[in-house]
């Protein structure tokens, strides 16, 4: 089949982005012919897939993405794809891999009443409503079962419609039987030793993963244990905020900012804890990596794959209602518990026996379904 893919950027350290170019390559491992329709590509490309980017501006995004979507309404209307999949919302999709929660309920919750008058609002609203109202026919993937109600709660959009899938990490964050001396390795190049205490995020977006609360959580750490702890921090986003942030709260030399990383299984390897302490996280892929790398989790119970961690017991939950002194506190318990190889090993148990990898060819199947049925 000829299957359409459309995403408004790609770049390698984004989970959405991971996610699409792992079903992308498995359904071009299935003999389908793959199309990329992007704004915006970093980098490498792909081999058995082409990439096309798609020339518009706008002077604010809401107004280039509507352009995008213009654009492929009218190039699917001259050379309509078996399937047309989009990783973001946006009219005429055959599938939708539901990787964001909806906009709608967010902004009902937190948004002011005129936020709604704002032509950004009417942009995406109207883009999320192609997707989920009650007479549409898209089918959408869920990778969290929390996303089914909202959504419903705002659309009505009927069950038969909804795919959950399950989470679809890379077996390379599986613990190696060499994970000791990767570790050791680790931590020399780093220049810490087996008393230091390394604490690990990981995830472009710091404000929604809560850099914040990490900075503050290891400035209130006592002093005997704040001075041998640092924090990475790995993913694209700007760290200047947070990097002044640590400087005011004076511990700046022990926040460093990583970056995006391709090697993010020697930082599990060689951290303590990961610390993922976010505000909202449909899934956290990354909880279920540290588990399978044997790295315990502290991690507010908003995320949606938080459960894997307290069902596996890998580690701890931040319960809601958050605040930065259940944050604190819990950190501190975790770094002096005496459980943290229990954590490790359950964590390691867990992701040997839990499905915990298969999205992407469970993703392929629903798309070759809707294909076959069109």
């Amino acid at each position: 089949m000829k299957i359409a893919f459309c995403l408004f950027r790609y770049f390698p350290y984004g989970g959405l982005q991971r996610d699409f170019l792992r079903i992308a390559q498995t359904c071009a491992g299935r003999g389908h012919e793959i199309q990329v329709f992007t704004l915006a590509w970093e980098g490498d490309r792909p081999s058995g897939m082409g990439i096309n980017l798609v020339a518009v501006k706008g002077m604010s995004n809401h107004r280039r993405y509507d352009r995008y979507m213009e654009w492929l309404a009218h190039t699917f209307a001259m050379d309509r794809p078996d399937v047309v999949v989009g990783f973001n919302r946006m009219p005429g999709l055959d599938v939708y891999y539901a990787a964001d929660t909806c906009y709608e309920s967010r902004t009902r919750k937190y948004r002011p009443w005129w936020y709604r008058l704002l032509p950004r609002y009417r942009s995406f609203a109207a883009a999320e409503r192609a997707v989920f109202q009650e007479d549409a026919a898209t089918r959408i993937l869920l990778v969290s079962s929390q996303q089914k109600p909202e959504f419903q709660g705002c659309y009505s959009t009927p069950d038969h419609r909804f795919h959950i899938l399950p989470p679809g990490i890379s077996r390379d964050r599986v613990r190696p039987e060499n994970a000791d001396e990767l570790r050791s390795a680790f931590r020399a190049e780093q220049g810490f030793g087996e008393d230091d205490f390394l604490l690990l995020m990981v995830g472009s977006g710091f404000k929604t993963k809560g850099v914040d609360r990490a900075i503050q959580a290891l400035h209130h750490l006592p002093a005997q244990i704040r001075r041998r702890t640092s924090l990475f921090i790995v993913g694209a986003d700007d760290s200047r905020p947070f990097e002044r942030m640590a400087a005011r709260l004076g511990v700046a030399s022990q926040v460093r900012f990583m970056g995006g990383r391709t090697d993010v299984p020697r930082f599990l390897l060689g951290a303590d804890l990961l610390v993922h302490p976010a505000y909202n996280e449909n899934t956290g892929t990354v909880l279920l990596e540290a588990m399978a790398s044997g790295l315990p989790v502290l991690v507010t119970d908003v995320c949606g794959y938080a459960h894997f961690v307290e069902e596996a017991d890998a580690g701890m939950l931040v319960p809601t209602p958050v605040t930065q002194a259940s944050i604190n506190g819990l950190l501190q318990e975790m770094m002096v518990s005496n459980r943290k190889i229990q954590w490790r090993n359950n964590g390691v148990a867990f992701a040997r026996e839990a499905d915990i990898y298969s999205l992407p060819e469970r993703a392929a199947d629903i798309i070759e379904r809707v294909g076959q049925a069109r």
